[in-house]
């Protein structure tokens, strides 16, 4: 009788150990599929599909911090691009410049201030001339905020008879502003100004 009761004990015994063992190995398995659950949820929130010509192309949502620098970059090579490219026409030159514009302060609105009381951009479109530019380096600085940048570029001014290639260097500080259609990187060039433009090329057409 007594082997029997102490036979009856060893399988309480395993019994309870076996159903411990199963409630922790049920708590782990729990818990492993909540954090699989939620890891799975933020992907998933971080994933956006954007369409394009018809197809859906997946994107990923990012930290801004982890995409300053190119930004940042691409906010400076957009600015020049507007402000420097024109053609002999008064709209693509208004469209441009006011697009330039609301990327930067007031010295730049001052440089085109200068231009326009100078007649630069009616000689443009008097002397049918077009202007492009090719950002050859864009170097900012993420050190100190506002953010320090310098640009280096390459202009191109078709006139009637020549077409001269020019050499151009600005810098300037980024500051962070709310992005909007007009200014999607949230950026805003302050202190800008001219280091450099001269003429390296000269050629005949």
């Amino acid at each position: 009788m007594f082997e029997q009761l102490k036979n009856i004990d060893t399988a309480y015994k395993h019994i309870k150990t076996f159903s411990l063992v199963w409630v922790i190995v049920c708590g782990l398995i729990s818990c492993f599929a909540i954090y699989q659950s939620f890891r799975a949820a933020q992907i998933a929130r971080e994933t956006i599909y954007v369409l394009a010509g018809g197809k859906a192309i997946e994107a990923f949502s990012a930290q801004r911090k982890d995409n300053i620098p190119v930004e940042a970059r691409d906010h400076v090579k957009m600015f020049h691009h507007y402000f420097f490219t024109l053609d002999p026409d008064d709209k693509v030159i208004e469209g441009n410049l006011g697009k330039a514009l609301y990327m930067a302060d007031a010295s730049a609105r001052d440089q085109y201030n200068n231009l326009k009381e100078n007649g630069y951009y009616n000689g443009v479109i008097s002397g049918n001339i077009s202007q492009g530019i090719t950002a050859d380096s864009i170097r900012v600085s993420l050190e100190q905020y506002p953010y320090y940048f310098r640009y280096y570029g390459t202009q191109k001014i078709t006139r009637t008879t020549t077409i001269v290639t020019r050499r151009l260097v600005t810098e300037g500080t980024l500051r962070n502003v709310n992005r909007s259609d007009n200014n999607p990187h949230g950026f805003l060039i302050e202190n800008w100004k001219t280091l450099e433009n001269k003429d390296i090329h000269i050629k005949r057409r």
